[in-house]
């Protein structure tokens, strides 16, 4: 395949997945307009109608990414459909499975090897990695309240001492996976890296750090 083929072949297959999106959303190409127009990217209706109708061979990136946040899904299921191609070309004459190709894209295609210290993937691999670390903090800390939520409601002074040995179990691992979590976050610091802003429920992980330091 040429390279002017392959770039016809992902600009069709991204065009027929934004009809495809727009037509599920709802909307008409009008409307598609207004919204991309909302969110301070105009995009006009002929612009929308020649990508659908294959008038048009190419896809603006920044079109591209507010027409996915228009129809509300992934910018990234727009290049790579995994519930309509079973294959994709990802480079010119170059096919894949759908999915092997996605994860191409995100820096996720399995390795053996961990990769070097500092290099792009190994980046991506930290990154990805605090995040099963909020998600630990955010589950244990959750389950570590509704435990001690249960055994505040009940009545019946047993059934009480049981689940306050429960929660207390539950609180443990709790602060453990946020210390670990606090540490995490601190060690990508050392790095030059500003970890991404914590969700709401375990802000106090970077504040009680912020406390910790201001009465050393």
């Amino acid at each position: 395949m040429t390279t002017d083929g392959w770039g016809a072949q992902l600009t069709t297959r991204v065009a027929e997945q934004i009809r495809r999106h727009r037509k599920a959303a709802g909307l008409t190409v009008a409307e598609t307009a207004d919204a991309c127009t909302a969110r301070g990217l105009p995009v006009p209706k002929t612009t929308i109608t020649n990508l659908e109708t294959g008038r048009r061979s190419s896809v603006d990136l920044a079109e591209f990414l507010v027409l996915a946040d228009v129809f509300g899904v992934p910018p990234i299921t727009l290049l790579f459909p995994l519930d309509t191609a079973p294959t994709v070309d990802v480079l010119p004459g170059q096919p894949v499975s759908t999915w092997n190709g996605l994860a191409w894209f995100t820096g996720e295609t399995a390795s053996t090897e961990a990769a070097p210290k500092g290099s792009p993937r190994e980046l991506l691999d930290l990154f990805r990695a605090h995040g099963d670390a909020v998600a630990a903090a955010r589950a244990s800390t959750s389950l570590a309240k509704e435990r001690r939520r249960m055994a505040n409601t009940t009545l019946d002074p047993a059934r009480r001492t049981e689940l306050l040995d429960a929660a207390t179990g539950y609180e443990q691992f709790a602060f453990d996976d946020c210390r670990a979590l606090g540490a995490f976050r601190d060690s990508m610091r050392e790095r030059g890296l500003v970890p991404p802003e914590l969700p709401a429920d375990l802000a106090f992980v970077d504040q009680s750090k912020a406390s910790t330091k201001d009465t050393e």
